[in-house]
């Protein structure tokens, strides 16, 4: 096993193809079916199941990437520690839920890809237990997280702060035309929500247990785009960060309800694991965010 190997490995499952994996990493496609093949015998199992022209990973393929990636973190990190410059250089991964990604982050990114070329940025998408289970196996260095307070042990907070929240209508619904909106109101209501696992979904579903509110039914998404679409069709009522709805509010194709339940105390993190080594990459990213207000 070695390195290249297992950055075909990756590849390949990100990919889901020899062929674009081939492409992608500049190899002849009969170099990586070679590279696959060495790794497969040295582990004694298949790594990939290939049914017709589709490609998966198999259970020990599964297995095997979380491994692959602190592998391959490691390495980068070796070589970053290893490598004077002026400028850092190497990869900086980051976890965030696709919220902060729609509203905080397209700014501080932009500006660090100005002023730090040579860094490879990858995004990493999940929920609070993805982010901390990587930022744990140091498969991500720094995480972004949009729920109540995290207090785990192990983990440094950079920046927090307050993120209103707000729950949404279209203007032709019924509840737009109320003058306040209460836990109860939503009893029998359609909801459309983030996936199960979202911090601040998690909070505003035990709200409602709190109340005893049995929804007719909840339309669940990770996309927000398509929460505040299927929210101004008037399918029903939403629960997002206000950042993220400024410009469909203003335009009046959503409404902020004058909600009068608990209120959400929602906030927008920014950690990292207390062993992390502070790379280059990662000093000037920290660095950016205290200078650049999210």
């Amino acid at each position: 096993m070695d390195i290249k190997q297992l950055k075909t490995f990756l590849t390949i499952a990100r990919l889901q193809s020899f062929t674009l994996a081939a492409q992608n990493l500049g190899y002849a496609q009969s170099t990586i079916t070679t590279q696959i093949q060495l790794l497969e015998k040295e582990f004694g199992v298949k790594l990939f199941e290939r049914l017709g022209h589709n490609i998966s990973l198999t259970l020990e393929g599964k297995r095997l990437l979380p491994f692959a990636e602190q592998i391959l973190k490691l390495s980068d990190d070796a070589k970053n520690a290893m490598t004077y410059s002026d400028l850092p250089k190497g990869t900086l991964v980051i976890g965030a839920v696709e919220s902060l990604c729609i509203m905080r982050l397209p700014k501080i990114l932009k500006e660090y890809r100005l002023r730090y070329p040579d860094v490879e940025i990858s995004l990493k998408f999940g929920s609070r237990a993805d982010f901390l289970r990587g930022l744990k196996a140091n498969t991500i260095d720094i995480a972004f997280f949009l729920e109540e307070k995290i207090n785990e042990e192990g983990y440094v907070t950079e920046i927090s702060f307050p993120e209103p929240m707000g729950i949404l209508s279209s203007t032709e619904h019924p509840f737009a035309q109320k003058e306040s909106v209460l836990p109860d109101n939503l009893n029998g209501e359609t909801l459309i929500l983030t996936e199960t696992g979202c911090g601040y979904r998690a909070l505003f579903e035990n709200i409602l247990g709190q109340y005893a509110i049995k929804p007719r039914s909840i339309i669940e998404t990770g996309n927000v785009q398509a929460i505040k679409h299927l929210t101004m069709s008037g399918l029903g009522v939403t629960l997002l960060p206000l950042i993220a709805v400024e410009e469909e509010c203003s335009q009046q194709r959503l409404v902020n309800l004058n909600w009068k339940g608990p209120s959400f105390e929602i906030l927008t993190q920014v950690l990292y694991h207390k062993d992390k080594w502070i790379s280059a990459p990662l000093k000037a990213f920290i660095e950016l965010i205290h200078e650049i207000k999210l």
